[in-house]
């Protein structure tokens, strides 16, 4: 009797959910005013970073995630360089940021000349460890008045960059503790979770700044696109000045008063954005709608389960996520390799930013969990469900 293997178990589960291949990872959805809005952006000329639908998906941003301001940027990594900027970050400062994200959170950082410096997540909600980080924090800073000082590089630490890991919240009141105690600023780094909560605040909306992203594989898309969420209003008009190259407002003259950032979000994105939050909701009951059948398919396997939203958090489910019950690097690639060969798109999780030859030298602290999980994490497809 021949026995089915875990990556054959797996490919069949994912079969039984989304059907045979091909399959992606993610696409866009394109369902309502898309196409009505754009034609009437093309028909208004006004297709670059000024137009009405620029300001109306601004608005409609702020409604929906409940923060005061909501201020559109070309893309997800401009919109958290530009919050960095914001929060004060300066050369030679120090951020904290986890080691498993997407590089271009941790390129913004780099963006500022100030210095990444990786710390370790935590195996519920993949975000930041807030009892490791303390502990941390304890051990290699000083204060100097009231600011926190790196014992052993002699720089500042300035902020830290809290991920919302596929869609899933971070602990945010443990960390929002820590910043407190050690006066560091939080930059909410929520490109992947638009339509999540963290106890009925949206993410991007606890820390100081807040970061979106639409790029084409998020759950809502402006092609290319992101925000600044805050409800600071001193902030929004700051991000809104530098976001247009720092220009003083004028009838004809070209005046600008510091250096600024070409980074507003054109009109013809804002027009596709304004649809895609039309359907928001839709798009989110879809999501979980699929994770309740990946749920209940991988229910039936031993040694592997299905990421959930973490207590107390409601989560967008942007990618879903299967996690290997043991750490087992080997075992990942042979899952990964027989759901890519059968035709779903599947992928691991990102190398971790300190082992990428721009970062193999930065401060870190040890990363025990990240570098676990590594080892266990597969994001299977995650198209909306019909």
């Amino acid at each position: 009797m021949n026995l089915i293997t875990l990556p054959e178990q797996v490919t069949e589960a994912v079969r039984k959910v989304i059907g045979n291949g091909p399959i992606k990872l993610h696409e866009p959805s394109f369902t309502g005013n898309e196409i009505k809005y754009i034609e009437d952006c093309i028909n208004s000329t006004y297709v670059s970073s000024v137009g009405k639908y620029v300001d109306q998906f601004e608005v409609e941003l702020s409604k929906f995630t409940g923060a005061n301001y909501a201020v559109s940027i070309v893309n997800g990594t401009a919109a958290l360089h530009l919050a960095l900027k914001l929060a004060g970050v300066e050369n030679d400062d120090e951020v904290l940021v986890q080691a498993f994200t997407f590089v271009g959170s941790v390129n913004a950082i780099s963006y500022c000349g100030a210095v990444p410096h990786f710390v370790d997540i935590e195996k519920e909600n993949l975000g930041v460890d807030p009892v490791k980080l303390q502990d941390y924090l304890t051990e290699i800073t000083a204060k100097l008045k009231r600011e926190t000082t790196n014992k052993f590089t002699g720089r500042r630490i300035k902020a830290l960059v809290v991920m919302h890991t596929f869609g899933h919240p971070s602990k945010m009141d443990e960390l929002l503790e820590v910043s407190k105690k050690f006066n560091i600023k939080i930059i909410e780094d929520a490109a992947e979770s638009i339509g999540s909560y963290y106890k009925d605040k949206h993410t991007g909306t606890l820390g100081q700044l807040g970061t979106l992203s639409f790029n084409g594989n998020k759950t809502i898309t402006t092609g290319g696109g992101g925000a600044i969420l805050t409800n600071n209003l001193e902030l929004a008009r700051r991000a809104k000045h530098l976001s247009t190259t720092a220009k003083v407002s004028h009838k004809w003259a070209f005046r600008h008063d510091e250096i600024g950032y070409n980074y507003r979000m054109p009109n013809i994105n804002a027009a596709l954005g304004c649809a895609q939050l039309e359907d928001l909701h839709l798009k989110l009951e879809k999501k979980e709608k699929l994770f309740n059948e990946y749920k209940f398919q991988f229910s039936k396997i031993e040694g592997v389960s299905i990421v959930e939203e973490p207590t107390d958090c409601k989560s967008n489910y942007w990618l879903q996520t299967i996690k290997l019950d043991l750490p087992n690097l080997a075992l990942r690639n042979e899952i990964l390799d027989d759901l890519n060969s059968a035709g779903f798109m599947s992928r691991p999780g990102w190398d971790l930013i300190n082992t990428l030859k721009p970062y193999s030298h930065n401060p870190s602290m040890t990363l025990e969990c990240a570098k676990e999980l590594f080892s266990c994490i597969i994001n299977i497809p995650s198209n909306f469900s019909t």
